[in-house]
């Protein structure tokens, strides 16, 4: 048959070297944020069942995982409390209080390590009684009220030594109110990475697992978002974006690689997406029964998270990825 093809583009893919030439993405360690999990203690390394690979840590032993990951070039962590029922209440004050395990092991982590960039977690759950991200009253999960709380626990982590805060309660007007009380104590320069979009998701059952967090009744969806809206996402952007949001989160990432690309296109503030615990637990769950190939699957799916658009991931790979190019 005289037949000339004149376009091939198994040209490119010919080599390796010619597929890094024709490469369009790529995912760098700078890209990732890891998050941690800190607990009450000492000598405390404790592993969290519903994640393997991944720890509960004291002070002490986070003080020394802190040097290993930074020594691979993990530049920002994103650190969790996990506290005893019994530091909790209603009212969450122990987020915010002097002395407290949270905010202490923030100025440790700041001291030691000055170049980290250090990221918070603004929202009630850890240290509410009620398990929900917001003040609960009759049954309800109260908007208003809470701002005041996060407020406090926000400027409580930036006094702390917090370089990025990140409010993940979903409470509307949230990122406004923190950013004027950040600005009146004159936090001017701490960021503000808002859950802009974060999902009502069933891929979060093993964070609630290494926090002890989950709600004491109901669930969380007056608050968070219904998986099937992708429109509401840009509003809730877009009301981010007005109350001064430095960047912008999607989460969870792998089921919403659409909404991520939809606020990239839509916004020109850093996108970022939370690749979630349950999403991580899923591929070392099935790399363990040999049921796919657990790095080639971690790789994958950081890449398809940053071809949808995302410039930051938070990702509980982010040690792994860091091993594997060291």
């Amino acid at each position: 048959m005289n037949y000339s093809i004149t376009r091939r583009p198994r040209r490119n893919r010919q080599s390796a070297a010619m597929r890094a030439l024709a490469q369009e993405t790529t995912v760098s360690v700078n890209d990732l944020i890891f998050p941690m999990f800190i607990v009450e203690g000492t000598g405390v390394r404790s592993e969290v069942k519903s994640m393997p690979g991944i720890y509960r840590y004291s002070l002490d032993t986070l003080l020394e995982e802190l040097k290993e990951v930074t020594d691979l070039g993990i530049q920002c962590i994103d650190l969790f409390p996990n506290y005893s029922e019994d530091k909790k209440d209603r009212f969450a004050t122990e987020s915010y209080r002097d002395g407290t395990l949270y905010l202490d092991a923030l100025k440790k982590v700041k001291d030691t390590f000055p170049e980290l960039a250090l990221m918070t977690d603004v929202a009630m759950d850890p240290y509410s009684s009620d398990g929900h991200d917001g003040l609960v009253e009759n049954g309800q999960i109260v908007n208003d009220a809470t701002l005041e709380i996060l407020a406090k626990m926000a400027i409580a982590q930036a006094r702390a030594g917090a370089d990025i805060i990140g409010p993940s309660d979903m409470m509307d007007g949230r990122v406004g109110y923190i950013r004027q009380a950040l600005d009146a104590e004159g936090f001017t320069n701490v960021s503000i990475m808002s859950y802009s979009a974060k999902y009502a998701s069933a891929f979060y059952g093993p964070f609630r697992d290494a926090l002890d967090s989950a709600p004491r009744f109901g669930d969380k969806k007056t608050y968070q978002m219904n998986p099937a809206n992708v429109r509401e996402a840009l509003i809730e952007a877009q009301l981010d974006y007005n109350e001064g949001a430095d960047f912008l989160m999607v989460k969870p990432a792998l089921a919403y690689l659409d909404v991520i690309k939809t606020l990239d296109q839509n916004f020109d503030l850093p996108i970022a997406a939370y690749n979630v615990s349950g999403e991580y637990a899923m591929v070392k769950a099935a790399a363990q029964n040999g049921w796919l190939d657990g790095t080639r699957a971690m790789l994958e799916m950081l890449l398809s998270i940053r071809r949808a658009g995302a410039k930051v991931i938070l990702t509980y790979f982010a040690k792994e990825f860091a091993q594997l190019h060291a």
